[in-house]
């Protein structure tokens, strides 16, 4: 599948594009990691965002976002 840069994409679009779970693109959205624009009760995600999400410049902060949530997660089972 190919992300085309003016394309409006729904969050579960978008997750089948980035292969990530949807508790993982919800992350990514709240963090402000993704820009969205909020219709109604959806959010709506523009192609150039995805592709900017999956530039090198932002794969660090990503992985960090996702760490820190998956050892968060670990803390609570640990416990």
């Amino acid at each position: 599948m190919e992300i085309k840069p003016n394309e409006v994409y729904t969050t579960q679009e978008a997750q089948r594009l980035l292969k990530v779970s949807p508790s993982t693109t919800m992350r990514l959205i709240k963090k402000g990691i993704i820009r969205t624009a909020k219709v109604g009760k959806q959010y709506r995600i523009l192609g150039k965002e995805l592709l900017r999400l999956v530039s090198p410049e932002l794969e660090d902060k990503v992985g960090r976002t996702y760490n820190k949530g998956r050892n968060w997660l670990h803390k609570d089972i640990n416990s």
